[in-house]
């Protein structure tokens, strides 16, 4: 018998519930193919939790896949844990079956004997981060797929300092899940020694909000510009809890909502993906702000812990901006301000990743502050802050994709406060006469103008993957002499961590004498290969499509 036949046997005769073998017997009669993807193999485990379709079968998103992941890391937590009862942490989006599977994961905590907070209603990923060293927890849980379509949900791990797990942690995690290989191993039922649940909301939402606050650089420039007019969506996620809060608190008082945005709804009914880097899912958005005549437009994806916005261009039209831009803005306006105000010395830093844009370095540099780059992954960027206290203070940091945070509170990207910092941003631009359009040329005035993209190719099945792993064989083989007509000045391979002072991962980095950067990495959790495109100079737009041109074709 084929091992996902033989597997699907065991879910149907063995002690899984009614409705479970309902659907498994529906699946295999209805859709081979797809009764065949549910049990082919288990649903792995990976350093940053669980990721997949939900559904019935190992390979698969249920109540049964996510006990087993909770007991595994239970069990770590028992053993490596010197206090005597420690907590733990959950937090769940607005996704299906997010707060089902939240429930799962903290009776089977409590029934390890692991004490748990869990909110009592949708929080984004951030305040989880929040909440993790509010509470002194061991390690936290939030069930989401991020921006994933709506089929999907996820199992996300922090630890005791509110970032994701990094090494040896992560591995040693995941060994201890990939222990537990039937769900007859989980304690899905509270014993005599089971730990509390406790529910938190309000509470921590207040301590969290009182704490971005505190972050605010501009007050006075708010009060002058609390006018100014923005359009915000959650795309049915959970930003819509707090966002426009925050904002509030802030004094601006014209927030424009997309009412059939706001209903948290993991369905995502009004977009094809509550995605914001993907331009339709604005749509919506920027039609209010044209209706409405508002200024900025501010989307979030359903954890909000990624941030997405459009602004007036120089003739009045909406233009989107990218993750790149965003985060140059609001490392530019920080800094800025931090130096008027005279905070910025001694111990002071910005951290970015590898594929995001060098303009943050040169802002950072303009400003005499050191920028430290990072793996791709914002939990890289919260071990650098782990790793610099108690003497060092992460300022700010960002990522291409969508992901900034700033201050010390949250060890992930943060929506909530990434949308404070923009409305912040805006006021002080307009004290100085620019809108954040104008702002923007005037970094690119300074720095000079770059401009970046990504282009991906997908890659299905073995031959596939072997396809991308000759890719990267052959671009470490035969380098690019020259990119665009400018001498490759250095090859950055980050496969050799004893040159780059950076954990292993197969990335490669080609920089060339007119600033120009292009760096190529496999995805590690999708059949794809991704190249990221970074030119500078007048003519950059020309020289990223010529660039393209040369790695992709």
């Amino acid at each position: 018998m084929s091992d996902y036949l033989s597997r699907a046997e065991s879910w149907l005769t063995g002690d899984f519930d009614p409705e479970t073998k309902v659907k498994i017997v529906e699946l295999r009669n209805s859709d081979p193919a797809a009764f065949e993807d549910a049990f082919y193999k288990n649903l792995e485990f990976g350093t940053g939790g669980l990721r997949g379709i939900m559904g019935v079968g190992t390979n698969r998103m249920n109540k049964y896949t996510v006990g087993m992941a909770t007991q595994g890391l239970a069990n770590y937590i028992l053993a490596h844990c010197k206090e005597d009862k420690p907590c733990f942490c959950i937090s769940y989006d607005s996704r299906l079956n997010s707060k089902e599977f939240a429930r799962i994961a903290a009776r089977v905590m409590s029934a390890n004997g692991i004490d748990v907070y869990i909110f009592d209603n949708i929080r984004p990923t951030p305040e989880l981060s929040y909440a993790i060293r509010l509470k002194g927890a061991i390690a936290g849980a939030m069930i989401t797929a991020s921006h994933n379509p709506k089929e999907y949900n996820g199992y996300k791990v922090f630890w005791s300092d509110g970032g994701q797990i990094t090494s040896p942690v992560d591995k040693d995690i995941v060994a201890e899940v990939n222990k537990i290989t039937d769900p007859s191993m989980v304690r899905f039922e509270a014993g005599l020694r089971c730990g509390e649940i406790l529910t938190m909301g309000a509470d921590v939402d207040e301590c969290y909000l009182r704490d971005l606050l505190s972050l605010s650089l501009s007050p006075d420039s708010c009060a002058r510009h609390k006018d100014i007019k923005f359009v915000y969506t959650p795309l049915h996620g959970c930003g819509v809890r707090l966002v426009p809060e925050v904002l509030k608190r802030l004094g601006f008082n014209k927030i424009v909502h997309i009412p059939e945005q706001d209903v948290s709804d993991g369905n995502f009914p009004t977009v094809a993906s509550p995605n914001p880097e993907e331009r339709s899912a604005m749509k919506m958005a920027l039609e209010a702000a044209d209706r409405e005549g508002a200024d900025i437009v501010m989307a979030t994806d359903p954890d909000a812990d990624r941030l997405g916005i459009a602004v007036r261009d120089a003739d009045g039209k909406m233009l989107q901006l990218n993750g790149n831009q965003t985060a140059s803005l609001l490392t530019y306006y920080i800094l800025s301000r931090r130096s008027e105000l005279g905070t910025l010395g001694k111990g002071k830093y910005i951290v970015k990743t590898i594929v995001t844009t060098e303009l943050l370095r040169e802002i950072a540099e303009g400003f005499k502050v050191p920028c430290h780059d990072v793996l791709t992954g914002f939990k890289y960027i919260a071990e650098v802050v782990k790793r610099n206290e108690p003497d060092g203070e992460f300022i700010c940091g960002g990522e291409e994709s969508y992901g900034f945070n700033v201050g010390q509170f949250v060890r992930d990207k943060d929506a909530q406060v990434a949308c404070m910092m923009v409305a912040e941003c805006a006021a002080w631009a307009a004290d100085r006469g620019l809108t954040l359009y104008g702002l923007l040329q005037e970094i690119y005035s300074r720095f000079g103008y770059r401009k970046e993209d990504m282009v991906y190719i997908v890659r299905k099945g073995i031959s596939g993957s072997q396809e991308i792993a000759d890719m990267m064989t052959s671009f470490r083989s035969n380098p690019p002499a020259e990119m665009c007509g400018s001498p490759v000045t250095r090859v950055v391979d980050y496969l050799e961590p004893e040159k780059t002072g950076q954990p292993s991962s197969n990335v490669l980095q080609f920089f060339d004498a007119a600033g120009d950067v292009v760096s190529v990495r496999p995805s590690g959790t999708e059949p794809k290969i991704k190249f990221y495109f970074g030119a500078k100079g007048a003519d950059a737009d020309d020289k990223i499509e010529a660039l393209k041109k040369q790695f992709v074709g």
